[in-house]
């Protein structure tokens, strides 16, 4: 027996209002709305990476380089804030490992271990802060020397932005340089040569402390100890307390050889010193260019180029007059040989008739 047309429509209500009534009552968005909702661990885990209590370092995973954390300071951080578990709403009652677990399963986050894991020559213990690591085999929670590396990208920040503009404008900048004022240039010079030297200066200081406090108190002492690090970040760059010594003291004969060697240079460097009159007398042989562009002028330019204008005017008169008087004297010389010629032929002329 076929259904009417009535009957199917009731059929359908009947379906669509028991899917209705299987639908949670407390959800007042559509499945569609549910579903673009941002998850919460995603944004657990960017709120944690943007939370400065949280420790963390940078280091090369498989040729990537990521910013990685440890274990406990992972259960520290949640321990001290755990105002953070709040964004998790309903599994903010979960325990600390059951929340890194979850990271994990979305591919938040990664386990890594350290490349290195034999004590190297010299030292008591591993590296804190492995520069280099290697993806964990077995993908579970663990606080003991387990380090953990974020697998998204990380929100850029506003001055990143700004930044990525400027670079294009700074280029353009320096190709202009030959352009700019005289002025722009001696004070662009200025501030390349200043940075320059604190450059210099800074690193003989920290060379110089290192080996007086190495000689004498036996002890590795680096002032910005990641001044010359290639992968470490603006904020580490500029830390100024140094790391502490891990390595082994070194012996008394060491520290005594290198003292020696320290006051061998010294002295070298001393007796081969060049007095002032040789620095003046090399000074005058050699031609320095940044002395052309300090010493140029805009009056001495002009002053140049009127010198070498009127010396052009006065090369075109000089030989404008040399070829007036060679012209009257060649004027002269065909007077003189068309009047001898005439001479010539005049005799002959009336033996003739």
């Amino acid at each position: 027996m076929k259904k009417s047309g009535a009957e199917k429509k009731r059929v359908r209500r009947s379906s669509a209002a028991v899917q209705n009534g299987n639908r949670d009552p407390n959800s007042d968005t559509p499945p569609r709305k549910q579903s673009a909702k941002k998850d919460v661990f995603q944004l657990f885990a960017e709120k944690v990476r943007d939370h400065k209590a949280l420790v963390s370092r940078w280091a090369v995973l498989q040729e990537t380089r990521v910013e990685y954390f440890r274990g406990k300071d992972f259960v520290s951080f949640l321990k001290n804030h755990p105002e953070v578990k709040d964004i998790l709403e309903s599994n903010k009652n979960f325990e600390v490992e059951e929340i890194a677990n979850s990271l994990l399963r979305k591919n938040l986050l990664v386990r890594c271990d350290r490349v290195v894991k034999t004590v190297r020559p010299g030292k008591k213990k591993l590296s804190t802060w492995p520069a280099h690591l290697e993806i964990f085999p077995d993908q579970v929670f663990s606080e003991n020397d387990a380090f953990f590396a974020w697998t998204f990208v990380k929100r850029r920040p506003l001055w990143q932005t700004l930044l990525s503009f400027f670079w294009p404008v700074l280029t353009l900048a320096i190709c202009l340089f030959p352009v700019y004022p005289h002025r722009c240039k001696l004070l662009i010079l200025y501030l390349c040569a200043g940075a320059l030297l604190l450059i210099l200066s800074l690193l003989l200081l920290r060379a110089t402390v290192f080996g007086a406090l190495y000689i004498v108190l036996g002890k590795r002492v680096w002032f910005f100890p990641n001044i010359l690090a290639e992968e470490a970040t603006l904020r580490e760059l500029f830390r100024f307390w140094p790391k502490k010594d891990e390595e082994e003291r070194p012996k008394w004969t060491t520290r005594l050889f290198y003292a020696v060697v320290a006051v061998l240079v010294i002295l070298l460097l001393r007796h081969h010193a060049p007095d002032e009159a040789a620095r003046a007398r090399y000074q005058k042989r050699m031609s320095n260019i940044i002395d052309d562009v300090l010493e140029w002028s805009p009056r001495l330019a002009l002053s140049g180029m009127m010198e070498k204008q009127q010396t052009v005017v006065n090369a075109t008169e000089s030989n404008d007059s040399f070829a007036d008087e060679s012209k009257t004297n060649s004027e002269q010389f065909e007077n003189e040989v068309l009047g001898n010629t005439e001479d010539m032929d005049q005799p002959q002329h009336q033996d003739h008739i």
